[in-house]
Formats: structure tokens, C-alpha cells, sequence
């Protein structure tokens, strides 16, 4: 298995991400089921990360399997009757069961840079997938990334034991349609007062509209939405997230 972009962080993700509003983003997902698959039940969720999103969406009666490169994030999963999860790599083809949704949130197909990962990743979800049933993704927006561009960003973040100031330095490579997220993360204990600093790089893709349509034919899917992630609104240059819904033809 390749190296995977939270090979360090993993350990730190909950912190790292924990103003990320998971209740509206699990209740958005929700809403789109329940239109495009309302007697959906087993979910397969690709990137789960630490089942932040699996835990909310399994409190409203889904039973879910989750899939991570992380062996720390799944570590820090807790899973339970209605969530599981495993350590795998969606960009290899895989029976994990059979569903009626596939999910890919925060941006994990962008995760998938080159064309043979991506188009592996559909597959996969295709494969997995109940004859009807429906692929929701978001995705980095390819017109949002040429008009506002990626900035250098500091963040900071803090619990009870460690501080964290994470530093974002972004590099775009325009003729891969890919920006190369190298994160410098400095991690202070606030009692023994030891620093930890480690870099990583994410490369993350992005992608337009109609490179999804075509990537969405080409395995076997049909798209049925196309929406600015949460808002709902029409993608526009403005847009950063795009959420899409594919079902299997």
C-alpha cells in the first residue's frame, strides 16, 4: 500500500478539523439520499477518515462501512453495530459488500491525482454498488481554483493538552490540473512543553464539470446532481466544493 497523506497527521485530524460543522455536512448527505435513494440503508464510505461523518449518519438508522488508508485514523474510529471500518485503499479494485450508497467526503476523489486512481475509484464504487444506487462526492472546483487560487494559510488549534499551528503553502501545477499542499506542523504539548514539527504534502486534484461527466460515462454512472457543496447553489467560479451525485445505470 502507498504512503497516504495523513501518514503523520492522523494522529492529530480530530484536532486539526474540529470546527468543521460534521452535523450540517451528515444532515446535507442525508437530505441527498433520501431524495435520490430514499429506501437506501447500507452505506460504503470511501476516505472515512475517523467516522466523524459514519457515527452522525448512523444515528439516523444507516448502517455503514468505512474505508481509510489511515491505520490511525481507523485506529481512532471507535466503530460499533451500525459502523464499521477497515484500512484499504479505494483506488483498488475491491468487493466490499453490496450497497446502496457510496460516499467520498471531504474532498477524497480529489485525493486521487492521477487519471488510472480516479478512474479506479469510480469503478470501485461502481462495483460496490446496488443496481440504482447512488456515488455522492465533493470535489475542488477547477474554475474556483484558477479565479481565487490557493493561498498560504496559518491555522491554529488547541485542546486541553497540545496546541497546534499548522502552515499551508500551496503550489499549483496548472498542466496537471493538481496543487501541492505542503503543510508544515508544529505540535506543542502544554504540559511537558515538547515540540513535534513534521511536514507533509498533499496533492489534491481538481476537476470541472465536464471532466466528471465524462469520467462518470465512462464507468457506468449517470449524473444526477450537480450543486455547490451544502448551499446548493449553481457552481461558479466562487466555488471551492462541488458536490456531485452519480447513480448506477
Amino acid at each position: 500500500m502507498t504512503a497516504h497523506a495523513f501518514k503523520l497527521s492522523g494522529q492529530y485530524y480530530d484536532l486539526i478539523y474540529k470546527n468543521k460543522d460534521y452535523i450540517s455536512e451528515s444532515n446535507y448527505v442525508n437530505s441527498l439520499i433520501r431524495r435520490f435513494n430514499p429506501n437506501a440503508l447500507n452505506i460504503l464510505e470511501f476516505g472515512c477518515g475517523t467516522g466523524k461523518h459514519a457515527k452522525i449518519l448512523a444515528g439516523e438508522g444507516f448502517v455503514i462501512h468505512g474505508v481509510d488508508k489511515s491505520v490511525e485514523m481507523v485506529k481512532e474510529a471507535n466503530t460499533s453495530d451500525c459502523f464499521t471500518s477497515e484500512v484499504g485503499d479505494i483506488s483498488i479494485d475491491k468487493i466490499f459488500g453490496s450497497f446502496d450508497v457510496v460516499l467520498a467526503l471531504f474532498h477524497v476523489v480529489s485525493y486521487q491525482c492521477s487519471n488510472n486512481a480516479v478512474i479506479a475509484t469510480f469503478r470501485n464504487a461502481y462495483q460496490n454498488l446496488e443496481e440504482g444506487g447512488i456515488f455522492i462526492f465533493d470535489v475542488w472546483y477547477s474554475p474556483a481554483v484558477y479565479s481565487i487560487k490557493p493561498e498560504a494559510r496559518l491555522k491554529k488549534l488547541e485542546d486541553h493538552n497540545l496546541q497546534i499551528i499548522r502552515f499551508a503553502d500551496p503550489v499549483i501545477h496548472p498542466n496537471s490540473n493538481i496543487v501541492d499542499v505542503r503543510y508544515t506542523i508544529n505540535v506543542h504539548n502544554l504540559f511537558s512543553e515538547v515540540l513535534h514539527s513534521f511536514e507533509e504534502s498533499h496533492l489534491m486534484r481538481h476537476f470541472s464539470i465536464p471532466e466528471i461527466s465524462m469520467l462518470a460515462h465512462f464507468t457506468g454512472f449517470q449524473i444526477m446532481l450537480v450543486e455547490q457543496w451544502l448551499t446548493g447553489k449553481v457552481p461558479s467560479e466562487e466555488t471551492w466544493g462541488v458536490c456531485f451525485v452519480l447513480q448506477k445505470k
